[in-house]
């Protein structure tokens, strides 16, 4: 019988990492700046992550208590979308989440009562920055909902969301990565170094096909695995 390990826990750390990909890019980690420049070049990639689609891992929920005669409220400033969102009454066994839609900043500007009063029906996501101006104030992304909450009950605004990834670190921690999509994050370091390192010229065709085929294996196993039915919808013609 063979003999295994009997572990399943290898994560390289961020100098790991960088190592590597500088070996694909035929360098080598030399110098702090070598080090500076590559954790530049990932922050960078995990940001471009962002707009790939929809990160499985950066998936949580929150909640915002809603204030009556308040319409606007902010989100987590590393907010990167809504994806899901209700309106939740009561509590416990007698608890209620109804659907609230999601409509366009020129679609709420539109709405010529936007200081009435009811249950909120639909929501404004406004993905601000959330960088800081410099009056020193946070740019949080928000919501707005409308109508504006009333006094008849108690309104609270449940969402799920998706989250910025972690920043790369300093050299010693795990990246805000599952396994799975370790050598997506390795390819795609090696082929943004292979654009600054002097002498990886040649490689940098091969590296970006590398890059697309890990990313394209990673994206199509980080998907919901749950059955989906699609039932047609009936229109009447008179």
């Amino acid at each position: 019988m063979p003999q295994y390990s009997g572990t399943s826990s290898f994560n390289p750390n961020l100098n790991e990492i960088i190592e590597e990909a500088f070996e694909r890019c035929g360098a080598e980690l030399r110098s702090g700046y070598d080090m500076k420049t590559a954790r530049r070049s990932l922050n960078l990639l995990l940001m471009e992550w962002a707009n790939r689609g929809i990160n499985l891992w950066t998936l949580d929920s929150g909640t915002i208590a809603l204030v009556a005669g308040t319409a606007t409220y902010n989100l987590p400033i590393d907010t990167v979308d809504l994806l899901d969102h209700v309106i939740r009454t009561g509590s416990g066994s007698s608890q209620i989440d109804i659907n609230i839609s999601r409509i366009s900043g020129s679609s709420y500007a539109l709405i010529p009562t936007k200081n009435a009063v009811g249950r909120p029906l639909q929501v404004w996501i406004n993905r601000l920055s959330g960088a800081t101006d410099n009056d020193g104030n946070v740019i949080y992304p928000t919501i707005t909902v409308w109508p504006v909450p009333d006094t008849t009950q108690n309104y609270s605004f449940v969402y799920w969301r998706l989250r910025r990834l972690h920043d790369a670190g300093t050299g010693v921690s795990g990246e805000d990565i599952p396994f799975r999509l370790m050598p997506a994050l390795v390819a795609g370091l090696s082929y943004y170094l292979s654009i600054k390192i002097p002498g990886a010229a040649e490689r940098v065709t091969m590296l970006k096909q590398m890059y697309d085929e890990e990313w394209e294996r990673a994206a199509e196993e980080d998907r919901e695995k749950a059955p989906i039915r699609f039932v047609p919808r009936q229109q009447f013609m008179r």
